[in-house]
């Protein structure tokens, strides 16, 4: 695992090279390649994206250059085109050449590695990357260690599909997994069931407080209904407390 401003990396050294999960941004490739060093003078020959977004996808061009094949879940690539196309950008290494639809197994000498597509999560394409035999779960940006999660309602995610997605890692694991979220610290079993215990009580109470027939401005400054997970510092991340309320009403209430 490598660590640094962005999203977590994943690292497996493996016969064929370095297999990587997700990149962090451009300007940080020369430095994770220096970091990658340190674990293998092996080039960078496989890199899985999580999801879309530029804090995890950002190398995929340098990685590309370096040798790299990208694999993602295949809305990752529509999403990668379409924002190269808004732009009037054209630069085809940033895709994934690679996609999968429900999932993805690869085989290596030492390794065999499952990925799962969860859907509509933090965005319509992420990815879970499971080691069998490392015993090593990557969850990309479905899972944010101590912190309130990015939910991207406008790419795809929903309160209901982020519990699901954590639903599903807990079916892989067991008490002995190391757990890479997408940020925070490693984490392992316990701290996902504690952050899928508070999505749960937040989108159950946020929901009572919709039929009940409270006003969207009422839901997100009512601070009580997160008050119990701001006091253990949840909304000290890059989504605050009000945040997290305004994003889990708005995906409850599409869903009326």
């Amino acid at each position: 695992m490598i660590t640094g401003q962005e999203g977590n990396i994943g690292v497996l050294n493996d016969e064929k090279g370095l297999f990587i999960i997700d990149n962090q941004f451009a300007r940080l490739s020369e430095k994770i390649l220096r970091s990658l060093k340190s674990i293998s003078n092996q080039p960078v020959t496989m890199v899985v994206n999580t999801h879309f977004q530029r804090d995890h996808t950002g190398g995929n061009e340098n990685m590309t250059r370096q040798g790299a094949t990208i694999f993602a879940q295949k809305n990752v690539r529509t999403r990668l085109q379409s924002a190269q196309q808004e732009k009037q950008l054209n630069t085809p290494l940033v895709l994934p050449i690679i996609t999968f639809d429900q999932g993805l197994q690869l085989y290596f000498d030492k390794e065999a590695i499952q990925v799962y597509h969860v859907d509509q999560a933090h965005t319509d394409g992420d990815a879970l990357v499971y080691f069998t035999k490392g015993n090593v779960l990557h969850m990309g940006d479905t899972f944010f260690n101590g912190k309130y999660p990015y939910i991207d309602l406008k790419s795809g995610g929903t309160i209901k599909g982020y519990i699901k997605a954590s639903e599903r890692a807990l079916l892989l694991i067991n008490d002995y997994t190391k757990i890479i979220p997408g940020h925070g610290k490693l984490a392992q079993k316990k701290d996902l069931e504690t952050f899928l215990d508070m999505l749960k009580v937040l989108s159950s109470k946020i929901r009572k407080e919709i039929k009940t027939g409270k006003t969207q401005e009422q839901i997100i400054k009512d601070t009580s209904i997160t008050a119990k997970y701001d006091a253990k510092g949840y909304g000290d991340g890059f989504i605050n407390s009000e945040r997290i309320r305004t994003t889990i009403y708005n995906s409850l209430h599409s869903e009326n």
